[in-house]
This record gives C-alpha cells, structure tokens and sequence, in this order.
C-alpha cells in the first residue's frame, strides 16, 4: 500500500507543479492578486506531496518490500539499515526521487523566508521553479517510476552496489543534489529578472544567498566524494578528473563565478547582463552533470543509468529551459547594460579576471570531458581524455586565480593605483617566497609543483588574514571581532582554497608509493617506514566475507601504527571492494592496501606515505565553513528587504 500512496503523492504533485507553474504567472503578468498569491500554497504542497511520495519510498526500502522492484534490484535483508536508507537514492529511481524533492524544497523555503520579496517577483520565482519540477516531475512518472511492482514479490533482493555501502557515499549524493538544484534558485531569478527586464542591486542581494548555499552544498558534496574515492577505491588518488567528478565540478567553478559576480551588481550595479548568463549557465551545467550520469552517452563508474530514451528526455528538459532563458537573454540583455565605468585596476576589474578565469577553467573541463564523444561522433575514433591534459590546461588559470584573489580584495572600487595597495601585501609576499624557499630545500626531484603550490597557498592564506586585517582600520583587534560575518567567511574561503593548494600541490609532489607482493612476515621500507605484513586471515561480515590483513608500521625502532587493511567480496552481487587503511596525520598520511594473493605465494600490497593529504579536505571544510559564516550574516536576511524600496523589480513586463 505505501507504494500506491508514494505513486499517487507524485501524480499530485506533477499536478500541483502544473498549476505553480501557470497561474501564478498569469497573475504576475496581469496583475492578479490572488493568482499571484497563488504561488506560496502551490510550492509548499508540491513539497509535501514529494515528501510523502520519498518516505513512501524510504518506507520500502526499510520494509524490505521486494514487491516493489526498485527494492528488489537495489537492497537486501542482510545489509546494514544505514544501507538500506542510503539504497533510496543509490539507483536512478530513487535519486531523481530525491533530486525533485530537493527541488520542491528550495521552491518551499523561497516561499516561506523570502517574504520581502515583490509579490510579482517572487510568483515568477516560484512560476520558473514549478515548471522544472513539472518537468522532472514527468520524467519520473513517464520513464523512472520508483514504485513499479513485482507480479510475484522475490524472497531477497539483489543487494545495493558495494560500493556505495559506505558512509561516504552515503551522504555524498544528497549534499551534491542540495549544490545542483539550489542553483535552480539562481536561475529562477534570473529568468524571472529576465521577464520583467530589470536587474539592480537590490536583486544581487537576494540572489546571493541561494547561489551560496548551492555553492556550500557543492563544496561539501564534492569533498565527501573525493574522500570516498581516497580511503574506498583502494588506487590511492583523490580525484581522477572522471566525467561525473568534472559533471560536479564546473557547476562548483561557475558558481563561484556567479557569487563574485553578483558581488559587483550588488556594490556597483555593473555586470548585470554577465551575472543573469552567468545564474543561466551554473544552472545549465548542473543538468549538464545530470544529463551525463543518467544518458550513458559518456563511460563512466558513477553513472546511474545507461539508457538514451532517458537521456533524450533529459536533454530535451536541458534545451526547453536553457535554451529557451537563452533566447530571453538575448531579447533582454541591451536593456540592462549599466552607464558606470571602472578602472581596469579596481576591485570591479579583478572580480571580472577572476570571473573570466572560473567561466574559462570551466570551459577547459567541459571540451576535455565531452571530447571523446565528439570525436567518436564526428571522426569515429576511441578517444580518452585523462588527467594530464586536465591538469596541464586547467592549474594555469587556478595559478592565476590564485595570484589575484589576495589583489582584488583589497584594491577600492571604481578605481585604483597598484602602488597603493601593493605594499599592503608585502607581507604575504615575503611569507610566500619563504615558504617556497623552505620546500624547495626540502625537495629531492625536479618538479616545480610543491613549489608553487606551497607559494600560492601560502599566498591564499596569508593575503586573506591581511584582507581582514586592513578592514580594521587603526581599531586593530578591537575592531577585527566586529567586522560583518560576510568579510569573515570570504577571508576564511579564500584561506581554505590556500590550504587544499598546498595539500593537493605537496602530495602530488612529494608522494612515495610501493607495490609489491609481500610474504607473511616480511619486513620492507617505504619512504622510511618499515612495514611488516604480520598476518592475513578471513571474517565473517554483516554481508559480505572479507580477508582482512594485520600490518605494523614502526619508524626508527619506534612503533608508529598497526593497520587493518580489508578485501570485502559481497556474495550476492560477487563483487570484491577494497577498505584501504589509512592512518591519518596533520602532516602525511600512512595508507595500506591488501590485494589478492598470489600464486607463487604471498599477497599484493600497496603501501603509499601521502604528505599534506588531509589539507586537501581540511581547506575544503574551510571553504564551506566560510560559505556558512558569510550566509549567516545578518545583511542577507533584512537588508534586501530594506532596499528593495529604492529600486523594485516589480511590475508589468515591458
């Protein structure tokens, strides 16, 4: 029965959607009170009827309810009940079923918080966010339906993936969702600018806080990810450059874009026509991502599906919504050009570099991961694009980036003199040149990259505590602790993004790796720890059977580590996993993996010492926690209402 209920809550729903999307744009247009008003009630019920549909679900899921088909191709009796949960949207049923709901939330929390937004705005708002849920809405219902039924209910499903039997990979997909869809925000208001032809500061101010909270769910999500891929996968890499990882990636680069972007609009009232295709493209590119995990036209180990009928669905929903905010751009973009000029050199010029850079670095990843499909269409040749192309075209214009931000934040609007500010940075640029003295003396190899790396982080870091500091005037500390919180989160964003320069820069760098087959009780040295393979024996698990290897690590004599690595091999699907063990430090990390054994005797072992490892994550948690500082500031919450006064966005079309 709760499959009958979760089916019928999303048909409503599809209806509900139909309805936010039309009436209250109608009444937007024609001045209807209650048509407009018609908006709020809308998005609240097509969120609680998606909530209902998605408990449904979870419901079955938790059941065992092997009736339900998606149950029986995705769960188990045996697997662990965090795993039956996270099976809800470890399958493309499931997760387009959370994709939609998350949706409806954004719409329903935009009815509930933004109440000082124009009545007319906000119905269009919720209008543009009403049709795409009555879009996905109907892919669900007409080619991904969650709650299609077995004729003869199995004794036992066929299990999730192994791979996502992780508590990695259980959090990873939602936070990616909440990043993806909350863009959906920014390109509501966009489209919805768009219509009524107006774009002003006071806009900016509300589309702000929706571009960062996608771009903290994005960051969060993405750092889950590579941590999975770090500790799960057993290859000990963080970041493959694998077409769903870069499907994340570029909405996260042009989502920072776009936050910079609307900084500018908001401060100077300039940019406008490049912050609306800026919302336009983060948005666009998010259904790029999901177009590619679900269409199958692209090979990779993340994708949900691989089926085109759904990926033809898709792309049509990509070439209605873009396409079609696309052509209004056009029409629309000559009338908000703003008559304000600026100096090349002023923080307006540096926020248009850094946005040019992040809109380019995106760029480079989205031809280096459709490539292959364009050749095989085109010429039809096998073509494969890795990492050395990604990161010998992409790290220059991060170098750049890098080399700006610290620049750009203290440099004044309108206009500014290089001479002026450069001995402000002085500092930071002393502490760079002796971080990069002190690596490169402690480098063995030729490569420059810890190098620069370690320069440009510490550049990052130090240029962002000298930002604050400036702010502060001659009040010193006193006036530090007072500074308004959106100073403080870009300060520490920017530190984070020095920190994972310095961790992903002096681990590339400095990495040691061995592998070998090593004997029971055979002692080898890797990068000067001794690691000796003790034993290797097998366990009973929850449902899977795993061989499980005893390693000691000692240094000097001294006792550094005795690690666990696993092999898991889950009987029902057959497939083997591999559980590096992996002690981690500030400073290096020891990680550990057992292969299988060997025919001459004795087993396979990786072994890697990773310096600086866990600042890669440690400086993505900075940049999310900075992202949470800055939308916890108070401005975000009252100040667009009081604004908004000056110049309304409401009003007929023109």
């Amino acid at each position: 029965m709760n499959a009958e209920i979760g089916h019928f809550a999303l048909i409503l729903a599809f209806a509900v959607a139909v309805f936010q999307m039309t009436v209250p744009f109608i009444g937007a247009a024609r001045g209807w009170t209650g048509w407009i008003e018609s908006a709020r009630p809308a998005a609240l019920a097509q969120f609680g009827l998606i909530a209902i549909s998605f408990v449904a679900l979870t419901l079955a899921f938790v059941n065992s309810d092997f009736s339900v088909r998606l149950v029986y191709e995705n769960s188990h009796t045996a697997k662990p009940m965090i795993y039956k949960i996270s099976g809800v949207w470890g399958n493309h049923e499931g997760s387009m079923l959370l994709w939609v709901m998350i949706l409806a939330l954004f719409g329903a929390a935009a009815a509930v918080f933004d109440v000082h937004l124009p009545p007319r705005l906000r119905a269009r708002v919720l209008s543009v966010q009403g049709a795409i849920g009555a879009a996905f809405l109907a892919f669900i219902l007409f080619t991904s339906n969650p709650f299609l039924r077995l004729e003869n209910a199995p004794f036992d499903g066929r299990d999730l993936n192994p791979l996502l039997q992780d508590p990695g990979l259980a959090f990873h997909p939602p936070f990616l969702y909440l990043g993806y869809v909350g863009l959906s925000m920014a390109f509501s208001f966009a489209v919805a600018a768009l219509i009524e032809g107006r774009v002003d500061a006071a806009w900016a101010r509300w589309v702000r806080p929706w571009t960062l909270a996608a771009w903290i769910f994005l960051t969060i999500g993405i750092a889950l990810g590579s941590w999975w891929a770090y500790y799960e996968l057993g290859w000990g890499g963080f970041w493959f450059w694998d077409p769903v990882e870069n499907a994340s990636f570029m909405p996260w680069l042009l989502a920072g874009a776009l936050l910079h972007s609307a900084i500018v609009v908001e401060k100077r009232e300039v940019l406008k026509s490049w912050t609306i295709l800026l919302a336009i493209m983060a948005f666009g590119f998010s259904l790029i991502g999901t177009f590619i995990v679900r269409s199958g036209v692209i090979t990779s180990v993340h994708s949900f599906a691989n089926d085109p009928k759904r990926g033809v669905f898709i792309l049509a929903i990509l070439a209605v919504f873009v396409g079609g905010a696309l052509v209004l751009y056009s029409f629309r973009a000559g009338a908000m050009q703003s008559k304000s000029a600026f100096s090349p050199v002023s923080r307006e010029g540096a926020l248009v570099l850094n946005n040019i850079l992040l809109a380019v670095a995106a760029f480079v990843v989205f031809i280096g991961t459709i490539w292959p499909l364009v050749a095989e269409m085109l010429w039809d040749r096998k073509l494969s694009v890795g990492p050395p192309f990604f990161e010998k075209a992409f790290t220059p214009f991060m170098i750049v980036l890098a080399l700006v931000l610290p620049l750009g934040a203290i440099l004044p609007w309108k206009r500014g003199r290089l001479e002026k500010v450069l001995p402000s940075l002085r500092a930071p640029l002393v502490l760079a040149l002796a971080v990069a003295g002190l690596v490169y003396a402690l480098s063995t190899g030729n490569s420059a990259l810890a190098v620069i790396g370690a320069a440009l982080g510490s550049w990052l870091i130090v240029g962002a505590a000298m930002d604050l500091w400036l702010r502060t005037g001659k009040s010193g500390l006193q006036r530090l602790w007072r500074l308004p919180r959106a100073d403080w989160g870009k300060a520490i964003s920017h530190a984070g993004l020095g920190v994972t320069f310095i961790g992903v820069s002096l681990l590339m760098a400095w990495q040691v790796e061995d592998i070998r087959v090593a004997q029971v009780g055979e002692t080898f040295n890797v990068g000067g720890y001794d690691i000796t393979l003790e034993s290797v024996e097998g366990r009973p698990g929850p449902n899977y059977d795993a061989t499980i290897a005893r390693m000691s690590v000692t240094r000097n004599g001294q006792s550094v580590a005795v690690l666990y690595p696993e092999k898991r091999l889950y009987p029902v699907q057959g497939m083997p996993t591999t559980e590096a063990a992996i002690q981690n430090g500030l400073f290096r990390d020891l990680y550990l993996v057992i292969g299988d054994p060997q025919k001459g005797g004795g087993w396979a072992v990786r072994s890697y010492v990773k310096p600086f490892a866990s600042w890669i994550w440690l400086g993505a948690f900075f940049m999310a926690l900075g992202g949470l500082v800055s939308l916890s500031d108070r401005r975000y919450r009252v100040a667009a209402g009081a604004r908004s006064g000056l110049a309304p966005l409401a009003g007929p079309a023109e």
